[in-house]
């Protein structure tokens, strides 16, 4: 496409001399920028893409893909309800709990609200996001009538750890005749996890089975039935298979897409709107592309006219200036690029080492639900960056490339 003639020029109008370097620096200052913009857009999607895959997959491990709920307040024969469910096609796992909301009180002090879940101990053995991230005693003490497995940070927040008595309270009183009693029974710790969502590690705690229906005397019932399926994405047409399953039993089904869909939905509009912003750098880098192209060639008229003298085409004008500015697009995007995908795949240290420096804390746990700052690198989205970069870079030269072409000899020769 490029002759040897036009890849010579071009490059040479690339190299700035003595009183040429002001042309040569905003060239530069397009280079940076387009290179800025294209790296910021590949780490705030991968950033967004990768906070709500983190978020799904951590809501969804805890949570269930789903809810099966009774008609009543609670589920009866809970056993042969939860085999009905597992053989469904598509369900991978169910889970029968028994929740409520409690008041987590300790010895030494600290008091905070929670969700208590009762959970058989083989369940819990193979729920991995929580059996893979015990962080201090076992869950081999996870059974009997007083045992309890709690967050870290609630631990922390009430100053207990492995071994320490707490003390739960329900607002689900008992009646007497001296009127409704708050039903309040100490457990022992067992084990400690960490998930690494702050929202579970703080107020979250899980019992026995067994424990859980003493507790919030619900007899040999369960609450709720959790159920996992293979493909989240499909929840709706395992909800109707499960519905058409249970027959004339009454149930009712909540799934993750209808308690989540706004928060979801913010998510992803907000990834939308930044999209968008970003885009702004790389068109303004572009913009800085023309001008420096404008000026570079009313600075070379004098060349251009002799270059025309001489025999080159208005063609062969055309593309050494395309060249001028294509160089700076390429290389500005596939700078970008590299340093977008570096950063990302050290976002982490990069974070760790920023908190050292500055002595604050980048991403706090309370606010942004995670412990530590996700990236997920979304290749397709790589490329349509990369695309967009290279696409508008190509473009901003086709203006000034044009003038070039243009240019009358003579009357530039007279103009000197």
């Amino acid at each position: 496409m490029f002759n040897a003639f036009e890849r010579a020029v071009a490059f040479r109008y690339l190299r700035a001399r003595k009183g040429e370097r002001f042309v040569s620096v905003i060239a530069i200052f397009s280079l940076v920028g387009i290179a800025l913009g294209v790296a910021t857009l590949i780490i705030v999607m991968s950033v967004m893409g990768g906070f709500r895959q983190e978020l799904l997959g951590r809501i969804l491990g805890l949570n269930g893909h789903m809810a099966v709920y009774g008609m009543d307040r609670t589920i009866a024969d809970y056993g042969a309800v939860t085999d009905r469910i597992r053989a469904v096609p598509g369900v991978v796992g169910a889970t029968p709990i028994v929740e409520g909301q409690v008041l987590l009180t300790s010895e030494q002090g600290g008091a905070s609200g929670g969700l208590a879940r009762g959970v058989r101990p083989e369940d819990m053995r193979a729920r991995g996001i929580v059996a893979n991230n015990i962080v201090s005693g076992s869950l081999d003490g996870f059974q009997g009538d007083d045992a309890i497995l709690i967050g870290s940070r609630l631990a922390q927040r009430l100053r207990i750890g492995v071994g320490d008595k707490i003390t739960l309270v329900s607002p689900q009183g008992r009646t007497t005749v001296f009127g409704t009693v708050p039903r309040v029974r100490a457990y022992t710790v067992v084990a400690l996890f960490q998930i690494g969502m702050n929202e579970y590690d703080s107020s979250f705690v899980f019992l026995p089975m067994g424990a859980a229906q003493t507790f919030f005397q619900t007899g040999d019932n369960a609450t709720q039935i959790e159920v996992f399926v293979r493909d989240p994405t499909e929840v709706r047409a395992v909800n109707r298979a499960i519905r058409a399953a249970m027959g004339s039993t009454p149930i009712r089904i909540l799934d993750w897409q209808d308690a989540n869909s706004s928060f979801f939905a913010a998510v992803q509009v907000e990834r939308n709107v930044m999209f968008l912003i970003l885009t702004l750098i790389i068109l303004v880098a572009a913009f800085n592309i023309v001008s420096s192209l404008i000026m570079l060639v009313k600075d070379k008229g004098r060349d251009i006219a002799i270059l025309r003298t001489m025999g080159a085409t208005s063609g062969s004008i055309l593309r050494i200036f395309l060249l001028c500015g294509a160089s700076v697009g390429v290389v500005g995007t596939l700078t970008g690029f590299v340093i977008g995908i570096a950063f990302c795949a050290n976002i982490e240290s990069i974070r760790q080492a920023i908190q050292a420096l500055s002595g604050t804390e980048l991403f706090s746990p309370e606010v942004y639900f995670l412990s530590r700052l996700p990236a997920v690198v979304d290749w397709k989205e790589v490329s349509q960056v990369v695309g967009m970069g290279l696409g508008l870079s190509l473009l901003a030269t086709v203006y000034p490339s044009w003038r070039a072409a243009k240019t009358d000899p003579v009357e530039a020769l007279r103009n000197e």
